[in-house]
């Protein structure tokens, strides 16, 4: 439903509309619509007290009103997902998107769209580049002055913002901002923005094995060619499930995490500092759907979700080992780093028993030799890859 009430409204949705007993809708839909004689229904906040009241309407004919296209960055799946198929049909109209692109002259199929309303705005930052369009729906308008800090905090300080209001009804307005600009300005919601990366700012890497400096850490760290070969040997594909067990940083857990947008992942840290530094570094890098447990491995494994991966980066023992083997489906991947002679003597043992790979990772940096440069090696790495 768009910000021009009953007009916007195509055909099918109109006929929907006037053959409802109830209608429920955010109080900003039901204050477009005319007089009628169907029972109205506000939605409420928290958005799952609406899934319960409509669950108490079967057997009734309800319209649901939302914005545009409800199966992008809307309520459409929250919904279908409480219900069977055979119990609701969708009628979606021309989502904010498409309007916001069609008033910036935006090719869709090359700009990033996000839904930020009900997400941190943290979101943004593996996406940040100069030279980024992004159309960006907020929960407000005290989000633009927000959205504006947070990009000039990042570095991309000359970035330009198409504020859009009310897209598609008589309210509707499009700003062409600073952010400087916007911080100042005063914005009504629903609110779609355009952006227009441009700065200074440190873009992310998109291949696994980004810099050791984007992470907050004591030291406890795989480093970065380390890392890059551990994604690798762990594989992610679309919809996995990781366990990190010995998160340190949470580095695998969060590179894992920005492979896809489908993937899940547990960390597992015994020390209390680190457990909320790795929950500092997810949400910052826009991984806030990390989940760290703070325990030790295996004995607060038996609780979580089953994993697809597992990565042990600390913490490796035989009881560890013994737990995920006997415990864990055949199928799952596990990779496991080791650095000491015992964890490698224990990776060795293991490894003639159960198959898999071991690799030896060893690596230099050129360094200062008195006068000269000379290489100095890192503690080498032994990584052992099997599947269960």
């Amino acid at each position: 439903m768009g910000e021009d009430g009953l007009d916007g409204l195509p055909p099918a949705s109109r006929q929907a509309l006037d053959a409802a007993e109830v209608i429920m809708a955010p109080p900003r839909h039901l204050s477009l619509l005319p007089e009628g004689p169907q029972e109205r229904i506000a939605w409420p906040v928290p958005y799952s007290d609406g899934l319960e009241i409509l669950s108490g309407l079967r057997g009734r004919h309800v319209a649901v009103l939302a914005s545009g296209d409800p199966f992008w960055f809307g309520a459409g799946s929250v919904i279908a997902r409480h219900f069977d198929a055979g119990e609701w049909r969708a009628l979606p109209g021309v989502s904010t998107f498409s309007l916001a692109a069609a008033r910036l002259g935006w090719p869709l199929e090359k700009t990033l769209t996000l839904g930020l309303h009900a997400a941190p705005l943290t979101r943004l930052r593996p996406y940040l580049a100069s030279g980024l369009r992004a159309l960006i729906l907020l929960r407000d308008g005290a989000a633009v002055s927000e959205l504006s800090r947070y990009l000039d905090q990042t570095g991309f300080a000359a970035t330009r913002l198409h504020v859009m209001e009310a897209l598609g009804g008589p309210r509707e307005r499009l700003q062409t901002l600073s952010l400087a600009e916007a911080q100042a300005g005063d914005f009504a919601h629903p609110v779609c923005v355009g952006v227009e990366v441009a700065g200074e700012g440190r873009a992310i890497p998109k291949a696994s094995g980004r810099p050791d400096a984007i992470f907050e850490t004591d030291g406890q760290i795989t480093k970065r060619p380390v890392r890059a070969l551990t994604l690798s040997a762990l594989a992610p594909q679309r919809g996995e499930h990781l366990w990190d067990i010995g998160g340190g940083t949470g580095s695998i857990g969060i590179e894992w995490l920005m492979s896809d947008s489908t993937l899940r992942a547990t960390t597992v840290e015994p020390r209390a500092d680190r457990a909320a530094r790795i929950r500092a570094n997810a949400d910052a890098l826009g991984q806030d759907h990390l989940r760290v447990v703070e325990g030790s491995a295996p004995e607060v494994l038996g609780s979580l979700a089953r994993p697809d991966a597992v990565f042990i980066g600390g913490g490796l023992s035989t009881a560890l080992l013994e737990w995920l083997f006997a415990e864990l489906p055949a199928g799952t991947r596990l990779v496991a780093n080791a650095v000491t002679l015992e964890s490698e003597a224990l990776l060795a043992l293991w490894q003639a028993d159960k198959g898999g790979e071991l690799l030896r990772i060893e690596l230099a940096q050129s360094a200062p030799l008195g006068p000269r440069r000379g290489w100095k090696s890192a503690y080498p790495v032994v990584q052992w890859s099997v599947t269960l």
